[in-house]
This record gives structure tokens, sequence and C-alpha cells, in this order.
């Protein structure tokens, strides 16, 4: 069984940038994920580790673009709150 490799925000950014080097990912979305709990989150003291694999398996299962963009010229409408 291979040891997960469990990093913090910066540690995942570092391996992401590592096998591309040219990624549009912000350390600042990664920490979003981990805030939201959006992968699962060890809380080790004050730190919030994630396993490198969770993120890039997220990352792989989102939906890249919405199914049905807005043609030009639409309104949307927004919801009221």
């Amino acid at each position: 069984m291979p040891i997960k490799r469990m990093r913090t925000a910066p540690g995942v950014m570092e391996a992401i940038l590592a096998e591309d080097p040219d990624t549009e990912l912000t350390l600042h979305y990664i920490r979003t994920l981990i805030r939201t709990e959006a992968v699962p989150v060890l809380k080790v003291g004050k730190k919030k580790l994630v396993d490198v694999a969770d993120v890039l398996a997220y990352l792989e299962s989102s939906p890249a673009l919405p199914s049905e963009p807005h043609a030009s010229g639409e309104i949307s409408r927004v919801p009221v709150r």
C-alpha cells in the first residue's frame, strides 16, 4: 500500500506545479477546496492536510465547463433573496 502524500495547501500547489509548471490553478483555489472540505481533510493541530491524490482526483472529476453556456446577448435570471 503506497504512503499517502499528505500536504498543506502550499505543498499541494508545489506538487501540482511539479507535474504541470504552466498550470492556471491558484493557491487560493486549493485553499478554498480545503476550507469547504470538497476533498477529505485531516486536521492536525492548526494544520489542515489533504492527500495530493484526492485533490487531483477531485480536479479530474469536476466538469471543466458548464453543460449549457448562455447564448450571447441573453439575459440570465438572478435568484431573489
